[in-house]
């Protein structure tokens, strides 16, 4: 029976939540989950697709109209995510749902589809290998983690838990004191913060203590260093997986090492969670401060090929932080006192979908 395409709709969303937690390439940000949070924190208008064979949901496709200052109208699968794309039980259906999602776009104008596969699945679509992600199986035992670490990152960690005495602490409670030191790190690295709002929808869209590892879950954590918050860090799991995903430092206590502490935590955290694998997310291939901090730890990196699609001629937009537009204002933002970057750069984020 061939694949027919419709809108995923609040009747159908018992089923999608089915289908990501059973299809094995599934992440995280093809949830409702991420939907919802993204709908209540940006606005931005959902209009995921559903491949169906008679009554059965063969595959689905996360989609968001967003309507940018700086692009136009675009669809973006998926917003302020690592991955998205089409999930699907076979070629035909990824084909399906490609095409509806090509006459959606033009039913509404877009300029430009923005699809976050991690793999391509379509060879009449160009291919951005701009992204790489981070990966690495995780041992059995928490003790394991840290004997795991490469030597250097190995020492770091521990200098800082015993030789500078930070220590990790975790909870919900937590996350108001995670959002201010990622706010404080997007400023000083030129980049816009996210809302907190959007914080909040996640975790409360996530169970925090969630016994199933399957199942999307959270965990908020914060290091101290004399009762301090230094760094913090919100987390999601899924699938056997955990990713960090939120992060901010106090630079005036990099010296410590926070983040080689932090990271070590979260993976000692994840293996008792019953996580099998620690995803370190994505960083642009050119990013080698970010790219190396992640070799540091002992992951390699895998390319990521992200798709788009580009309608009636029209150029796809460059929202990229290396954007040379952009240049000035990623010079003076650092220069901005948190309490102009805070809520604009929450304000401006709605334009520039991650």
């Amino acid at each position: 029976m061939p694949p027919t395409v419709r809108e995923l709709d609040a009747a159908a969303r018992g089923r999608w939540d089915e289908y990501v937690r059973a299809h094995p390439e599934a992440t995280f940000f093809h949830t409702p989950v991420w939907q919802d949070a993204v709908e209540a924190a940006f606005g931005h208008a959902a209009c995921a697709l559903g491949a169906w064979r008679g009554e059965r949901l063969a595959g689905v496709f996360p989609l968001f109209r967003v309507e940018s200052r700086l692009a136009g109208r675009i669809l973006v699968s998926t917003p302020y995510a690592v991955y998205g794309g089409t999930l699907a039980d076979d070629a035909e259906c990824h084909r399906a749902l490609l095409q509806a999602a090509l006459q959606r776009a033009r039913d509404m104008r877009a300029r430009w589809i923005d699809i976050r596969s991690e793999t391509a699945r379509w060879d009449d679509l160009p291919v951005v290998t701009r992204y790489l992600t981070f990966r690495r199986r995780l041992p059995g035992d928490p003790a394991e983690v840290l004997t795991r670490l490469p030597r250097k990152a190995r020492a770091a960690a521990r200098h800082a838990r015993e030789r500078f005495g930070l220590r990790v602490v975790f909870g919900d409670e937590h996350l108001p004191a995670v959002w201010a030191l990622y706010s404080r790190s997007m400023r000083r690295l030129g980049s816009l913060n996210y809302p907190p709002g959007f914080f909040e929808a996640l975790v409360r869209g996530t169970p925090g203590g969630s016994a199933d590892p399957e199942a999307p879950g959270h965990r908020v954590q914060l290091v101290l260093h004399r009762e301090r918050p230094v760094a913090g860090l919100l987390s999601f799991t899924f699938r056997g997986g955990m990713m960090p995903y939120f992060a901010g430092c106090d630079e005036r206590f990099e010296k410590y090492h926070p983040n080689n502490l932090m990271y070590l935590a979260a993976m000692e955290e994840a293996v008792r969670m019953g996580c099998r694998v620690f995803d370190f997310g994505r960083s642009r291939a050119d990013n080698t401060g970010a790219c190396d901090f992640k070799r540091f730890q002992g992951f390699e990196p895998r390319p990521l090929e992200y798709q788009y699609a580009s309608l009636q001629g029209a150029e796809a937009p460059d929202l990229h932080p290396d954007n040379p537009r952009l240049a000035v204002a990623r010079r003076l933002w650092p220069r901005l006192p948190l309490a102009v970057t805070r809520p604009l750069g929450a304000w401006l984020a709605r334009s520039i979908p991650g």
